[in-house]
């Protein structure tokens, strides 16, 4: 038996290497000594390999799986062989489920209590994930495992995503050897930014590509390696597409299949989808339909003019979700090809919130229109959907579906992402397959939240917990295992408390009570929301284990027993209040639009300028802020005297087709170009092209745009153009002209700024394809010239934008 000091310590990570400590002889060859061999680092024997799949914005009444109307083979065989959770719940919104996901506590424990782009200086919602909160993928690699993630990283900090880092918060430095995906919220499905480990990539070019399909190749052809060149390893993959997060976009032979399928509307939907819930098991048979959101329209109500265009976005919807579905099954036919499915532990989620109420009551054409806070009319909205409603799901659109969509992908519960305090925010479906490991099939309803994925996996692979990691000592995991259920239908819940915030709307869930405040509404972009003292509290049983109390269990929260109950509810407002202070929830933070970040976090007001090379690659965020304000571009340029041709090409751009700005040259002439949210594009040129003096000629030399912001304290506002050339001595004015409106807030959540060159999706038509400046960039600058245009952190964006 081998001594305690051989044996290697696991819950200190990386495992201490153990030196030699038996006899030695000078002379290796006479005689021989006899060294142990070297043995590399492996899990406990039988280790399984461990694939957790994470889709975006799937409500709970989404997916054929769970009763929804939308078909997803792939997880139900999964389900129908293995074991459906009815009781999972995640955080409402993305950063937090994910970085719980990741490291088995709460997300205001780990900095996470909003996503990145909101992040503030409180202790919950910092954005950084501490290092005393290793990450699942750190603790399997120092165990032995090879790992990979595939898709969305949303847990890096803002101000770290730029080509300089710091890569602290990154997944390859987080425990991930492989990382090939993106970081941020979302990205469009057809030109996405995309990462290499920390490197910036270029789209692979393919006609028809499609992020998702791209990320499924991705992960079969690492896994084919890994089990090729290290079989003897088990593999930890985390595959987590952006889909179906908005923007709304796959082929039309996908979206095509429910072509007439929503015609009924989003009532009699969520009627059906309830009724399919109960025949399979899901819900129980007298659980209650919660009554429709206050607000959200009912389907008869409804604008006749837009109706077509609503059933549309809904086809669309479902399409992406269907093709989700698909390539994940082109993952798991991978594993059965390689005979590696018996001993791969499969965890699919089927969305790390509710569906999203993002897209306003209509749908809309670029849901950054809603980001940057500007309100439409009616008719405006129902002219502009319909007038681009066969461009969504397409390259030109960045769409997304109505709010009544939304809440039909949550059936049978009430809400949708962003709301924490009721189950249509929090519950999602969820698939555990193991043939090796899962001897029972069915369904699990104990409650199961997001942080208790690491324990579990940790408790089937046979790991304890670590103490230290990386030299620091680690935080306990505050997630609780699911082991348990595995093979026991029966068992009782070992989850018995757990608390719920996000932006204001807090939960309780303790021993199958819930008590929930519903304080902001996702569509609520404005400050006019009630102070926290006014909230209204809800009490509701939710799930009973013992038989005598199964009459009165309200599963789907349809009836509130405050006013019945009162002692019961002060007994969990308090037990909220001791949880939230537990975990850092506490200060609550309602706002939202004013939180969005328009240059680098952090930024100095003095900081005024920043200096770019060719080739330069740079995150929007920590893009230097020049939204409401005069700015202006400065490049020194060299056009060789050898060309074919005029200059042609980008010297510098920021954002892309549905927001954004770039300075460039068209046949020999100076452009800058303007792209308000993919509505309208503005350009100002050189006045007189014809002019071979307007031309920019051969030899190194400056040009230069200044642009004087004319909106005083407003946003969004206008201003005037000016472009130069230096010819050395003097300045050579090139053309002058007019942007009538600018994008307030953001230009899109996946933006970037580029010198030389743009990829991704264009700003304008005169940039689709190849548009390398024929020369060279030496440098290009964007300098601030005037005061920010918004004093305060909360700018009143309600400017009313006319549709041309």
């Amino acid at each position: 038996m081998p001594l305690d000091r051989d044996l290697p310590k696991r819950d200190i990570l990386p495992i201490p290497d153990r030196p030699y400590v038996g006899p030695t002889k000078y002379n290796a060859a006479d005689p021989r000594p006899e060294f142990p061999p070297i043995l590399p680092i492996r899990p406990p024997e039988g280790a399984p390999n461990v694939l957790i799949i994470l889709i975006d914005d799937v409500g709970f009444g989404a997916s054929s799986t769970f009763g929804g109307p939308i078909n997803t083979p792939t997880a139900t065989e999964l389900a129908e062989a293995g074991l459906k959770f009815t009781r999972f719940h995640t955080t409402a919104l993305c950063s937090p489920t994910r970085a719980a996901l990741l490291t088995g506590r709460n997300p205001h424990s780990v900095g996470m209590g909003c996503i990145t782009e909101m992040a503030t200086s409180a202790p919950g919602a910092t954005s950084m994930i501490p290092n005393s909160a290793a990450s699942i993928a750190k603790i399997l690699r120092y165990n032995g495992y090879s790992t990979a993630q595939f898709g969305k990283c949303h847990e890096v900090p803002a101000w770290e995503t730029g080509t300089t880092g710091p890569f602290d918060h990154w997944p390859t430095y987080m425990g991930f050897e492989k990382f090939y995906g993106f970081v941020g919220g979302e990205t469009n499905q057809y030109y996405p930014t995309l990462y290499d480990g920390t490197t910036h990539i270029e789209m692979p070019e393919r006609g028809n590509y499609h992020l998702t399909t791209d990320l499924a190749d991705q992960a079969i052809k690492w896994i084919e390696t890994q089990r090729s060149l290290a079989p003897d390893k088990p593999f930890f993959m985390y595959f987590a597409p952006g889909a179906t997060h908005a923007p709304h976009q796959v082929p039309e032979e996908w979206s095509n299949k429910y072509r007439g399928q929503f015609d009924a509307g989003w009532d009699a939907l969520r009627e059906a989808t309830f009724n399919r819930q109960k025949d399979i098991g899901v819900i129980p048979v007298v659980a209650q339909l919660t009554s429709p959101n206050e607000g959200v329209p009912a389907w008869e109500a409804m604008n006749p003019d837009v109706v077509d265009s609503l059933k549309r976005e809904m086809e669309i919807y479902a399409g992406f979700l269907e093709h989700t579905d698909y390539q994940i099954g082109r993952v798991i036919q991978t594993l059965k090809d390689l005979k590696v499915l018996e001993n791969t532990l499969i965890i699919y989620i089927l969305g790390d919130n509710g569906a999203s109420a993002e897209g306003t009551f209509l749908g809309t054409f670029n849901e950054m229109i809603g980001f940057n806070g500007i309100v439409m009319g009616e008719e405006e909205q129902i002219k502009l959907i319909n007038d681009h409603i066969e461009e969504f799901g397409t390259k030109k659109a960045y769409n997304h579906y109505a709010i009544g969509w939304a809440q039909a992908m949550c059936t049978p519960y009430q809400w949708t992402k962003q709301v924490a305090s009721h189950f249509g925010g929090t519950r999602n479906g969820m698939i555990v397959h193991w043939p090796k490991g899962i001897e029972a099939r069915g369904l699990r309803h104990q409650f199961t939240y997001v942080t208790d994925v690491l324990p579990t996996v940790l408790e089937a692979i046979g790991l304890p917990e670590p103490l230290s990691v990386d030299g620091v000592l680690q935080k306990p995991i505050e997630g609780v295992s699911f082991f348990y259920t595995f093979n026991d239908a029966n068992a009782t819940e070992r989850h018995r408390t757990q608390y719920f915030e996000m932006f204001g709307n807090r939960g309780i869930y303790h021993e199958g009570w819930t008590a929930v405040a519903l304080h902001s509404k996702p569509w609520q972009l404005e400050d006019e929301l009630p102070d926290f003292s006014e909230d209204t509290w809800e009490l509701y049983f939710t799930y009973a284990e013992k038989s005598e109390d199964l009459p009165k269990q309200d599963w789907t929260q349809a009836k509130d027993l405050a006013a019945e109950n009162p002692d019961k509810l002060e007994e969990l407002k308090n037990l909220f209040q001791i949880e939230a202070a537990r975990y850092n929830v506490f200060p609550l933070d309602d706002r939202k639009i004013e939180r969005l970040p328009s240059g680098p976090s952090g930024q100095e007001e003095d900081v005024r300028r920043q200096r770019y090379v060719d080739g330069s690659f740079v995150a929007d965020s920590v893009v230097i802020d020049n939204f409401n304000r005069s700015f202006k571009i400065t490049a020194e340029i060299t056009v060789p005297a050898d060309l074919p041709g005029p200059a042609h090409g980008v010297i510098l751009a920021r954002g892309n087709d549905f927001g954004g700005f770039g300075l460039y040259a068209k046949n020999g002439i100076l452009t800058y170009v303007y792209n308000y949210l993919g509505l309208e594009v503005f350009y100002v040129r050189a006045d007189n092209p014809e002019d071979v003096t307007s031309l920019l000629p051969s030899g190194t030399y400056q040009v230069r745009m200044e642009f004087n912001y004319q909106g005083g304290e407003v946003a969004g506002e206008g201003g005037t153009v000016k472009l130069f050339r230096n010819d050395g001595e003097r300045d050579v004015q090139l053309g002058e002209g007019f942007i009538p409106r600018t994008n307030p807030v953001i230009f899109n959540v996946d933006a970037f700024l580029m010198v030389g060159n743009k990829t991704g999706g264009p700003l304008c038509e005169d940039l689709a394809g190849d548009n390398r400046f024929t020369g060279k960039v030496d440098w290009a600058e964007i300098e601030v010239t005037g005061p920010p245009g918004i004093e305060s952190p909360e700018p009143r964006l309600h400017a009313l934008m006319a549709i041309h």
